[in-house]
């Protein structure tokens, strides 16, 4: 089993950065791939940004350029940073951890981002 908790989110400005942490924790240290995914209100949840366990990354389009993600192979934590945001990067972003050992996909509970200026 794995347990995400997550860090960060909040009020931001435009044009600000912001930094998420995700830990995950748990008996389970077979996690291969983590991420980050966002829902605004009323839209699917949709990829942001993902980074396996040999340090290969993935970024949506809409994030190129502004967001880097990082990972802490041993203690399976990731963190993205996002910059120069956008009124649209305003979402509940989740953690998201894929075990090879279970071959389950975990989620976290969300933080919220809103962006205001």
């Amino acid at each position: 089993q794995v347990q995400l908790v997550e860090s960060g989110g909040g009020l931001v400005q435009p044009g600000g950065s912001l930094i998420l942490s995700c830990a995950a924790t748990g008996s389970d240290h077979s996690i291969y791939l983590m991420g980050w995914y966002r829902q605004a209100p009323g839209k699917q949840r949709d990829l942001v940004s993902t980074i396996t366990n040999h340090g290969t990354t993935n970024y949506a389009d809409s994030v190129k350029g502004r967001a880097t993600i990082s990972r802490s192979g041993f203690a399976n934590t990731v963190s993205l940073q996002l910059d120069n945001l956008k009124p649209e990067d305003a979402a509940v972003y989740y953690c998201n951890a894929y075990s090879t050992l279970s071959q389950m996909t975990y989620w976290g509970q969300g933080t919220q981002v809103t962006l205001s200026s």
